[in-house]
């Protein structure tokens, strides 16, 4: 079975497809998006696609590294002239004289775990600076109506013990001067990029800021500690905690969180950012690893980390977003952590 016949799958998209959103902004026009067959690209353009039935007539332009990779994953839609492949490497200069106008423009793309960020400090860097301008400057010689830069939760560094949530105004602690630095301050950097690109450039961007995200579309190779659960309760082993699991995070399901980020373009304020989290998906890692550990019927059990693995772990012990701000917009997930995880576990059993 494929994610294209999988029932529980069929159902996010229709979920987030049924919204009212002002879906009308996006008829006949053009989606441009790096990281296009990630966690989160791979769900938005088949969302999209799907949407096209309804007559929203969008053409997705998907950027990735492999084509064989893509034409994999989106084999339901390979072939549909709505659908165009681009292969490219976002750390490159992106000059495409074939392409008129493009609408959205939307730099998903980075590296978003921790093996990566131990391994490829420098990538993980680039992608979010250099690759982020690149994208930029695309889109300003392309004319996009707006450009969307995901930012993290991370940004936000460790809490400093002076509030229970972030909001969007927050800025707590991160030493710079380490190699795990290099993914939240990238982060930093970007965003303050978007808004240098607006004012001296007019381009309209926003930043929708995602929390820590899951969900049935996760790539296998993912090393964050809510992928490395569900690979094991998937495969009925039992849930590996590589710490005291006392740290409290915000999750998002993957397709609120693709709800989230389709409020932000839609409906967000020119220049804003927001958090796409709801009070109800956060957890203690610990009680995160038991509802997995319940679902497959297995034991929490406590390992240490190697020092490659450490070296990539976030060291914030409390990170909890406040989404007010979206909700404002009207975003209300479908999805709690509760059902969202074991959602996603029967999902992956299936495939």
């Amino acid at each position: 079975m494929s994610l294209y016949t999988n029932e529980l799958y069929l159902e996010d998209i229709t979920r987030v497809a049924d919204v009212g959103l002002p879906w009308e902004k996006l008829k006949g026009k053009s989606v441009l998006l790096s990281g296009a067959t990630g966690l989160l690209g791979s769900f938005l353009v088949d969302l999209l696609l799907h949407k096209n039935a309804d007559g929203l007539n969008c053409t997705v332009y998907a950027l990735g590294r492999t084509q064989k990779k893509a034409e994999e994953r989106f084999s339901k839609w390979w072939g549909d002239n709505h659908l165009v492949f681009l292969p490219y490497n976002v750390n490159q200069p992106f000059v495409r004289n074939d392409i008129g106008t493009v609408d959205y423009v939307l730099h998903l793309a980075s590296n978003t775990h921790p093996m990566q960020y131990a391994t490829d400090p420098i990538g993980t860097i680039t992608t979010n600076i250099i690759g982020l301008q690149n994208m930029l400057d695309f889109a300003v010689e392309h004319r996009a109506t707006r450009f969307a830069f995901t930012s993290s939760n991370e940004i936000y560094g460790e809490n400093r013990g002076d509030v229970e949530m972030f909001d969007e105004s927050y800025c707590g602690y991160i030493d710079s001067n380490t190699l795990r630095a290099g993914y939240p301050e990238s982060k930093r950097c970007g965003e303050a990029l978007c808004q240098a690109y607006k004012t001296q450039k007019g381009l309209d961007v926003v930043i929708p800021r995602f929390t820590r995200s899951y969900g049935p579309t996760m790539l296998l190779s993912d090393t964050k500690a809510i992928s490395q659960f569900i690979r094991k309760g998937i495969a009925g082993e039992d849930i590996v905690l590589k710490s005291a699991g006392t740290q409290n995070y915000s999750y998002t399901y993957m397709a609120d969180a693709i709800y989230g980020l389709l409020t932000v373009i839609l409906c967000g304020e020119s220049g804003g950012a927001y958090n796409i989290a709801d009070e109800a998906s956060n957890i203690t890692l610990k009680d995160l690893a038991k509802i997995i550990a319940d679902h497959a019927g297995k034991q929490v059990v406590f390992e240490i980390p190697d020092a490659v693995e450490a070296a990539g772990y976030s060291k914030a012990t409390k990170a909890l977003l406040d989404g007010n701000k979206l909700k404002k917009l009207g975003w209300k997930p479908f999805y709690t952590i509760q059902c969202g995880i074991p959602r996603t576990i029967d999902i992956l059993k299936m495939l």
